[in-house]
């Protein structure tokens, strides 16, 4: 079983206000997220939100550490109600791939051009505790490199939405 969990606890201080209740083609980033990750996995969770279109976790261990706090999160709820994996985006991840899991498939992997778009063993728990309760970095790719996570590269890109002007330019791309 796969959980799908998106990470929407940033403090999107690029785009300048909430991004995950910017709205794209009518509907906010935050229930597009949500609707694509329910067509991947057996449940979904936000993480980093208190309110959200479906259920909610903290960050783990708090908030403020960046996505890999939102995954550790995810994984801790994989762990324990027994889902074998985490599929994770970002809720500024849009268009993602229809075949997402496939291209992720076997885990752990992650997408080249957005890190925080990856499958991950629910087993891999105790690797990113280490990281977040550790005095080094907490980076994607050293999370990714101490799992042996393997980065895919889709050849069309999806898109990352960090600013005003991306959202505008992928409306106007895409017509929305």
């Amino acid at each position: 079983m796969i959980l799908g969990a998106v990470l929407a606890g940033g403090q999107s201080t690029r785009f300048g206000s909430d991004k995950a209740l910017a709205e794209l083609g009518g509907r906010t980033l935050l229930a597009r997220a949500v609707d694509a990750m329910s067509g991947w996995c057996e449940h979904v969770v936000v993480v980093g939100r208190e309110t959200a279109p479906a259920p909610t976790l903290p960050d783990w261990p708090r908030p403020g550490m960046g996505p890999l706090a939102g995954i550790a999160a995810a994984l801790h709820l994989a762990r324990d109600e027994d889902y074998e994996f985490v599929l994770t985006c970002g809720v500024d991840s849009a268009n993602l791939p229809e075949n997402l899991p496939d291209l992720l498939s076997p885990a752990p992997a992650f997408l080249a051009d957005q890190p925080v778009v990856g499958l991950w063993p629910a087993g891999a728990v105790e690797a990113i505790e280490a990281i977040l309760t550790g005095d080094g970095r907490h980076s994607m790719l050293q999370f990714a490199e101490a799992i042996g996570a393997r980065a895919v590269k889709t050849g069309s890109g999806s898109d990352n939405i960090n600013t005003q002007a991306d959202l505008a330019a992928l409306e106007k791309r895409h017509g929305l």
